[in-house]
């Protein structure tokens, strides 16, 4: 059996998303212009990144939200769910609360952020039973490269963060 994820270990995966997300800015300042699509905004992704660190930032400061069976659940997860299904869903789900298409308070605390991606993930994928380390298989829920898939954008025509390194 796995040990369970802790409240540092939540702390962990969201300051390295949030790093993630620095780097990949970083990454992307250094492009020269020709590298964008015409109709790129600068600005814009700046301001969706800025959005989505802080966000985060209001995760890590309600870390205490978190109960004990929602630690279990998200264990669960971890070691029974594809990363790149969780990365999509919660991807996703941070991306509606940037965009304020998903109302603050159904996502409020670091408590029901979790919850509602476990609450996602319970009508995604089939569970798949391994042996893998719960800690270990959260961390593969980041991107190590372009975190918030900005780069996918038609409007961005700078690829991915190629050689970017996490």
């Amino acid at each position: 059996m796995t040990k369970a994820l802790a409240p540092d270990d939540i702390r962990d995966f969201l300051n390295r998303f949030a790093s993630a997300i620095m780097r990949d800015q970083v990454h992307v300042d250094a492009l020269s212009p020709e590298k964008f699509h015409p109709q790129y905004n600068g600005d814009m992704w700046l301001a969706w990144r800025l959005d989505h660190l802080a966000y985060i930032n209001t995760l890590l400061m309600t870390l205490d939200t978190i109960t004990p069976n929602l630690l279990k659940e998200l264990t669960q997860i971890a070691v029974t769910k594809k990363p790149a299904t969780v990365r999509r869903i919660a991807i996703e789900l941070l991306a509606k609360r940037a965009s304020g298409s998903c109302p603050r308070e159904d996502v409020a605390t670091a408590r029901l952020f979790f919850g509602r991606l476990i609450h996602e993930l319970s009508d995604s994928s089939k569970a798949i039973p391994t042996d893998r380390d719960a800690k270990t298989s959260m961390f593969l829920w980041l991107a190590a490269t372009d975190p918030l898939r900005i780069s996918r954008d038609p409007k961005c025509g700078y690829g991915d963060a190629a050689g970017l390194t996490g």
